[in-house]
């Protein structure tokens, strides 16, 4: 995320920023800014609450499936936490290529560490997995 980060900034020394209604952008960046700090606290309060590793290095170590609060939502909802920060970022940085980068992100994470996680989870939980899968969607 932070590499997405600082790729998008170094947007700027090849795009100019695309002038924007001046009250707009503090309005979207407000909005995504607790979009991103909703959905990643919730997350991580709920992992907390049920004592379960929030580490996606460690999926391995997961303790129970986690399926109340922002859960009920979405099954990512740090990722979804992250993705909404680097909107956030490219609209502040109002240069029209840095919205790839939440793209990007999504793309990668969605491939390198969501669907692995996704095995492991469902190898390791089976049916209670699969069907808190089937309930609820992946981002949202």
């Amino acid at each position: 995320m932070l590499l997405t980060a600082a790729a998008m900034w170094g947007a700027l020394k090849f795009q100019s920023t695309v002038s924007i209604e001046p009250r707009l952008p503090f309005a979207l960046t407000t909005a995504l800014g607790v979009i991103a700090l909703s959905f990643g606290a919730g997350g991580i309060i709920a992992f907390r609450l049920a004592k379960t590793t929030i580490n996606p290095v460690q999926i391995d170590q997961a303790s129970r499936v986690v399926t109340g609060g922002i859960y009920r939502v979405t099954r990512n909802p740090m990722y979804v936490g992250l993705t909404a920060l680097l909107v956030m970022w490219a609209v502040h940085l109002a240069v029209p290529p840095a919205l790839l980068g939440p793209v990007f992100f999504a793309l990668f994470t969605h491939r390198f560490q969501i669907i692995p996680e996704e095995r492991v989870m469902s190898a390791k939980f089976g049916k209670e997995y699969d069907d808190y899968r089937k309930r609820v969607r992946r981002w949202l």
